[in-house]
């Protein structure tokens, strides 16, 4: 749109990046400030757990109805993304889901906290996303590719590959994803300011979807269409850093660099810029075990917390919401497991 209409002097690649970076500032801000993060609403402590999911739904819904009010004014085209396809990866969702899910408990964080967490100085969080890129990138066309293209391989065909493909499906996905927001945040009085944080978050997400399909698209140079997420990005991050020359930088890439600028900027506006490191080598086994499984099985169930729980989900996308719950089934099955007395550490 914006392309068609303006010369804006840089090319279609470079203005995603711009757009991706300048997204990632605001979520990082919004995402440090308000401890946004889908593993301390369901296997945090219990003082905390109401309070966080109620920000993380209010994320969510944010998500669903900026998604279904920027669709019907035009500013977002995804028909043919495959979050849409009525083909769903049914076993790759569901075992990656599972696995992401227990990974984020083992690791005290799913990939959007830590990755605010690296900007605030958690070399812990940073070791885990670097091994998370790596299991990621290597699943996606390294040595676990076979896996993913075995279970991948196993799916199911349904009437619609999204809800919204249902008479009324937006509005009423829009409608369940307000009062949804509005029981957590009446059963737990988070703060305001965390509300509209949590809001804020999930509007990026919108935002991404602006500016790949709308906004930024180039018809003579027509790039990705895609949102917010962190398991493709960081992947794509780790490798542009090491071959920059022969893997160029996207959307995804400016999105994670402006996550760790902006959880840079407001963790050191607030003084809360602290280094921290593992404290055990069994500690350092543990974090590691979760960051591969949280990078096997983002790649498997088609994305995280963010890509599928928020930029799928707010499409109304069949695998993003399955995605999702199954994210939530394995964090929980985890949690459980940890209070049973085997290990695995359950508070943040």
């Amino acid at each position: 749109m914006l392309m068609e209409t303006l010369d804006l002097g840089f090319e279609a690649r470079t203005l995603h990046i711009f757009a991706g970076l300048l997204l990632g500032l605001v979520f990082g801000v919004a995402a440090q400030i308000s401890r946004f993060c889908l593993r301390r609403a369901v296997a945090g402590d219990m003082a905390e757990r109401n309070s966080a999911a109620a920000v993380w739904v209010t994320g969510f819904a944010a998500a669903v109805v900026g998604f279904a009010i920027a669709q019907a004014s035009g500013f977002v085209a995804v028909e043919d993304h495959r979050f849409l396809s009525s083909t769903l990866p049914i076993a790759g969702i569901l075992i990656g889901g599972l696995a992401f899910g227990a990974g984020m408990v083992l690791t005290r964080g799913c990939v959007s906290r830590l990755t605010v967490l690296t900007g605030s100085g958690n070399l812990r969080a940073l070791t885990v996303l670097l091994v998370f890129a790596v299991a990621a990138h290597a699943t996606l066309k390294g040595v676990f590719a076979p896996i993913r293209t075995g279970i991948g391989s196993i799916t199911a065909d349904v009437p619609y590959g999204s809800l919204s493909d249902l008479p009324f499906g937006a509005p009423a996905l829009a409608a369940a994803a307000i009062v949804l927001a509005a029981v957590f945040i009446l059963r737990a009085r988070p703060g305001a300011t965390n509300v509209i944080l949590g809001a804020i978050v999930g509007l990026t997400a919108v935002g991404g979807w602006m500016a790949t399909s709308t906004l930024l698209f180039d018809d003579f140079d027509p790039l990705p269409i895609q949102s917010i997420a962190f398991t493709l990005p960081w992947s794509d991050s780790l490798f542009w850093v090491i071959a920059s020359s022969a893997i160029p930088a996207g959307f995804g890439v400016g999105f994670v660099v402006g996550v760790l600028g902006g959880s840079f900027l407001s963790a050191t506006a607030r003084r809360e810029l602290q280094l921290q490191s593992f404290t055990s080598p069994l500690e350092t086994l543990r974090y590691v075990s979760g960051a591969i499984l949280m990078g096997v099985g983002g790649v498997l169930a088609g994305g995280c917390t963010v890509g599928a729980g928020l930029s799928g989900s707010a499409t109304g996308s069949i695998a993003a919401l399955l995605a999702l719950a199954a994210i939530i089934s394995g964090a929980k099955l985890a949690s459980a497991l940890s209070r049973e007395g085997q290990g695995v550490p359950a508070t943040a």
